[in-house]
């Protein structure tokens, strides 16, 4: 690895500092597709993010994967999360994570003189040898998986005197509605989280169960300061906030705010955070010279009722392959580079945020590692005829290695949702219409069998190819 970094910084030594942008991604955390102003939300006002918008481009058909880990995974690698095992959600007792020959977004920019920043929530292994300073970034802080994973969560079996935030969290459950409340975990069997949620710096416990009312400014602050820091020199802000995943939390000057309720607070509290960045920026007369992804991991939680976000008019949320699981929102700004006020319905993911990153930095791709994204420059800066680099978008579910599942292929205007039979196959089960109906209510299969016959056989062979090409996941060999 280090050879290729070496290569790496050899490779973009044409470029100078001045000619190479900053990047900034925020990403929050199952926020709906719906959950800004820009976006079409009545009641959640976004103001920094929709100027982002009418200055940058949206992409309104910008996917991610349907659960938290797989989507940073993507983030970070350029892959596809089947590809290099990290399909699924890695929780505190995990011993895997990562494979330290994996190459992120970070380790390339790293490796042409930027320095990079990750603040926030991590999930792709807990270990020592799995945490962000040890793949790409020269320091870390935040929590290393979801914020629900702690004591305080509603599946927690209940004991006698409990404190006044786990009520608080049983009472919030209670009225919300939230996923598996039939049953509590059975902690003696290893389920749940008795064990306290860090916040760390590297490999540094500073706190456990950290008040979360204080997160997203506390976010903020250290971002703040880390522009601050290398205003000077080419750098990587990588700033995934831990809201709003449930439970949710929003600093109390905030209380109140939004008429949305505790959920507008924390959307609107992550808007401040976008336009105190923003400013920073411009403070230091570097935003002009900054890239800015804003997009979330994937669809709002709707098991959480009131606390969950909005899809709009797609349909389903987090979890699922329907376009409410894993379309969600995808901002790209750069003040004088990317032309401003324009909307594109063209195919884009957040797989495509490492090689447009490696090509705006003068990185090369890693070798040797498939990388299922793409540099999306010709969108970015409006050139003409530019259409999306995704002849078809693969929809892959969670699951542990060495499963595969895949459910759903994306052509154009068509989508065809699959299903796994019991030779390891696929069966198609609905075909979608996306541009005629978006929120997916009207099966077309039987009137184009044609097309359910070759999009079936385009979504085998991917299977086939992503079984056969598999990497390895950190910690199992």
């Amino acid at each position: 690895m280090r050879l290729a970094l070496v290569l790496l910084a050899l490779l973009a030594s044409a470029l100078t500092a001045a000619e190479r942008p900053n990047f900034i991604v925020i990403f929050t955390d199952d926020q709906g597709w719906g959950d800004l102003g820009v976006q079409g939300h009545p009641d959640i006002r976004t103001p920094h993010i929709d100027r982002l918008a009418r200055e940058g481009v949206r992409f309104t058909s910008f996917y991610a994967a349907p659960f938290c880990g797989p989507s940073r995974a993507a983030l970070m690698t350029g892959t596809y999360p089947p590809r290099n095992s990290l399909s699924f959600n890695h929780g505190p007792k995990s011993t895997t994570g990562i494979h330290p020959g994996e190459t992120t977004v970070a380790e390339l920019l790293q490796g042409v003189g930027y320095r990079t920043q990750m603040i926030g929530k991590w999930h792709l292994g807990s270990r020592p040898e799995f945490l962000p300073h040890r793949h790409g970034f020269d320091h870390w802080f935040g929590i290393p998986y979801s914020n629900d994973m702690w004591r305080y969560h509603p599946k927690m079996p209940p004991t006698d005197d409990e404190d006044e935030r786990m009520q608080a969290a049983r009472e919030r459950a209670d009225y919300t509605g939230f996923a598996g409340q039939e049953s509590f975990y059975d902690v003696e069997a290893g389920q749940g989280f008795p064990e306290p949620l860090p916040l760390m710096l590297d490999d540094e416990v500073l706190d456990y169960e950290p008040d979360q009312t204080k997160l997203t400014s506390l976010y903020t602050d250290r971002a703040l300061a880390f522009i601050d820091e290398n205003r000077s020199r080419p750098f990587f802000l990588y700033l995934p906030h831990a809201m709003p995943h449930v439970p949710l939390f929003r600093a109390r000057r905030n209380e109140g705010r939004s008429v949305r309720g505790l959920y507008g607070d924390v959307i609107e509290e992550i808007d401040w955070s976008v336009g105190r960045i923003v400013e920073r920026l411009r403070r230091h007369g570097i935003d002009r010279n900054t890239v800015i992804v804003f997009t979330s991991d994937n669809g709002p939680w709707l098991q959480y009722g009131v606390d969950g976000g909005s899809a709009g008019m797609l349909r389903a949320g987090k979890g699922t392959s329907y376009e409410g699981g894993m379309r969600v929102p995808g901002i790209f700004w750069w003040p004088g580079k990317i032309p401003g006020g324009r909307v594109s319905s063209e195919i884009v993911s957040n797989m495509d945020v490492l090689p447009t990153f490696a090509a705006l930095a003068g990185a090369a791709l890693p070798e040797g590692l498939t990388v299922d994204g793409h540099d999306l420059r010709p969108l970015l800066f409006d050139e003409p005829g530019a259409r999306s680099p995704y002849d078809q978008f693969f929809y892959f579910a969670g699951a542990a290695p060495p499963r595969v599942r895949l459910r759903g292929v994306r052509e154009g205007r068509w989508k065809l949702l699959t299903r796994p039979d019991a030779d390891g196959g696929l069966n198609a089960e609905a075909l979608y219409d996306l541009h005629e109906d978006v929120g997916e209510k009207f099966d077309r299969a039987e009137r184009f069998p044609a097309v359910v016959e070759r999009l079936l056989g385009d979504a085998h062979a991917m299977l086939e190819r992503i079984r056969a090409e598999r990497r390895p996941l950190g910690g199992t060999e």
